[in-house]
């Protein structure tokens, strides 16, 4: 009882940390009588727990002795399996050994490396940690509504470095997968290479153009690309400058033009891959004995980052899903599990 009117006396705070693909989000809320008066958003340069950051977080904690430091779960290695029996049945869908994990509602389990843990943990242990959540724990709560309508769905959250991906139908998870990325671009770009190789001597033989008997009339005449160095390079060299001095405001904007396509086709590039990663996924799902698969037709996106429009046109033409996608911010939805922990 008298701790009670004790904590009454102070403010809670808590501290939300979330690492993006070179940046960390804090984002910190204080609650008084489980009403919030205050927040706070900051991005710091670094995917390390730095003396800015640490600096940045105790100024507030420092306000009470009730705070509390969530992070969401940047493992590689981490997933959910649709049991909570223990032993035969758990290992019956993943190894367990070097993993550390728990039961969900009596429903499903999620799990992550023993090893990944302890190097988050060494990493915030200035400051603490006092919640470390699940990807696969803030999908099913973002998407709550959605999956007790019990209907069979496809759950995913895109973060900018990982993907988690849960398939549930009346309320138990049937499958899910976490995916790293930019772990999948390094392969991607070697299988891209193939495929471009392959489709060009495909496209040459249509011409009929025999690649193995060419004839090349002077070697002297043969440039290696090495010759140009770094093709990058040839946009800042110095000395070409015989245009530096007319430029207009034309010029200028058409520049401004380029810098705004290259961003699109990043954008583009992305979310191809995402969609890639998507597609690949569900296909596990469909061909996973150790699976109950079955025919999905929707899919709900929980979009962490801004996802463009061609993700959902991908989705929707390729696969021909019905795709959904709301916005989450993901440091105010870490506190909003925080404050499910504590009940606040």
């Amino acid at each position: 009882m008298l701790s009670k009117i004790f904590e009454a006396l102070y403010f809670k705070v808590l501290v939300n940390i979330v690492v993006k693909r070179a940046s960390t989000v804090v984002y910190i809320e204080t609650l008084s009588k489980k009403r919030s008066i205050s927040t706070i958003h900051s991005e710091f340069d670094t995917k390390e727990c730095n003396k800015k950051m640490q600096d940045f977080i105790k100024d507030y904690i420092k306000e009470s002795p009730y705070y509390y430091i969530s992070l969401l779960d940047r493992a590689t290695v981490q997933g959910a399996i649709p049991t909570c029996e223990k032993h035969k049945r758990l290992y019956y869908y993943s190894d367990l050994n070097d993993t550390k994990y728990k039961c969900y509602n009596r429903k499903w389990t999620y799990y992550t490396s023993k090893s990944e843990l302890y190097k988050i943990e060494k990493i915030y242990k200035e400051i603490g940690l006092d919640f470390i959540f699940s990807p696969f724990v803030l999908l099913n709560e973002f998407f709550q509504d959605k999956i007790d309508e019990g209907k069979l769905a496809l759950y995913v959250l895109i973060e900018e470095t990982y993907i988690s991906l849960a398939v549930f139908e009346n309320t138990q998870l049937l499958y899910a997968e976490h995916l790293d990325i930019e772990a999948a671009s390094e392969f991607d770009d070697i299988l891209l290479s193939n495929d471009i190789q392959e489709d060009l001597e495909l496209g040459l033989e249509e011409e009929g153009i025999d690649l193995e008997n060419m004839d090349v009339e002077d070697d002297d005449d043969e440039i290696e690309l090495e010759d140009f160095g770094d093709i990058e390079d040839l946009d800042s060299l110095e000395d070409i400058d015989e245009f530096d001095d007319s430029k207009d405001v034309e010029e200028e904007l058409l520049e401004s033009e380029d810098v705004l396509e290259e961003s699109n086709e990043d954008r583009f590039n992305e979310d191809y891959q995402r969609f890639s990663l998507i597609q690949t996924s569900v296909a596990h799902y469909y061909k996973d004995e150790r699976y109950e698969s079955k025919f999905l037709e929707n899919i709900y996106i929980a979009d962490g980052i801004g996802v463009s429009s061609d993700l959902k046109k991908y989705l929707e033409e390729e696969m021909f899903f019905n795709v959904y996608i709301r916005r989450v911010e993901l440091d105010a939805e870490i506190c909003e599990l925080t404050k499910r922990e504590l009940d606040l």
